[in-house]
């Protein structure tokens, strides 16, 4: 914590705020402090800019990682000033930000409604994925999100299906129905979301088009790792391939970068342990 009187400082001056706001969600403890803070500079930030995104972006993202309710308004006065001007990605980001609060954006659930009916579909996905966070009411949400798996965004749409998980099964036809798409992503995340849907009456499809999918483009792999972990010992199939990642030399994973490649070997370790 004592990075945190220059954080103040440059949040209250204004100068390297910018560096500031990238530190800031990471000290949780200080979030009395921090947190009207980076309101106040989300307040000042300009809605109706399309390169504003950046800035208002670390924001959110901040306070999300805080998880102060106290900055639920200010979030909300983003993402619907924002959809005003048309600005759909700050929208979005706005509404995934208010999702990380759970229950505590219920005050500003009637603003998310109005958002679920927007123009923009990953507007829409990101409303619906808000109000599940926020209520738990799949009545509400499965047929917004269902509706959205035969478009533009349909990715998203099916992550978010999958963390209504069961509730969601009138989903499963359409989801089954992206395993025929051309890009691996889409088969992907449409078979992860089908094992948190329809169990293991789906896990024979779910493991081959995961499998597939991580043959054609290794980046998929942290994404069908951490569905095989969900899977436990109905992905059996997959050791193999699991057990070959572990031999690679080279780096793998999203991005390519470290972090990722990290991950995907604590990822593969963990389900070798359960599987094996």
């Amino acid at each position: 914590m004592r990075a945190l009187p220059s954080l103040l400082t440059a949040l209250d001056g204004g100068v390297d705020a910018w560096r500031a706001v990238q530190v800031a969600g990471h000290l949780a403890p200080a979030a009395d402090q921090l947190v009207p803070r980076l309101c106040r500079h989300l307040t000042a930030e300009d809605p109706s800019s399309e390169w504003a995104d950046m800035s208002t972006n670390a924001l959110l993202s901040a306070l999300a990682r805080l998880g102060d309710p106290a900055a639920v308004p200010a979030i909300t006065a983003m993402a619907t000033a924002s959809a005003r001007h048309g600005q759909w990605r700050t929208t979005a980001s706005a509404l995934k930000a208010l999702a990380a609060f759970g229950t505590g954006a219920a005050p500003a659930l009637e603003a998310v409604r109005v958002l679920a009916q927007a123009d923009d579909p990953s507007v829409r996905t990101a409303a619906a994925a808000t109000l599940w966070a926020a209520e738990g009411d799949p009545a509400t949400v499965v047929p917004l999100l269902d509706g959205l798996l035969d478009g533009h965004g349909n990715r998203e749409a099916a992550d978010a299906l999958a963390r209504v998980g069961p509730p969601a099964a009138r989903a499963l036809p359409r989801l089954r129905n992206m395993l025929t798409a051309d890009y691996e992503w889409t088969r992907a995340h449409a078979a992860s979301a089908l094992w948190d849907i329809g169990g293991p009456a789906e896990a024979p499809v779910v493991v081959r088009t995961l499998l597939a999918a991580w043959e054609e483009n290794d980046a998929t792999s942290n994404l069908v790792l951490a569905c095989f972990d969900r899977m436990g010992p109905a992905a059996g199939e997959a050791l193999p391939h699991v057990r070959e990642e572990l031999t690679r030399t080279r780096r793998s994973g999203r991005f390519r970068d470290v972090g990722h490649d990290e991950e995907l070997q604590r990822m593969c370790r963990t389900v070798l342990a359960r599987l094996s």
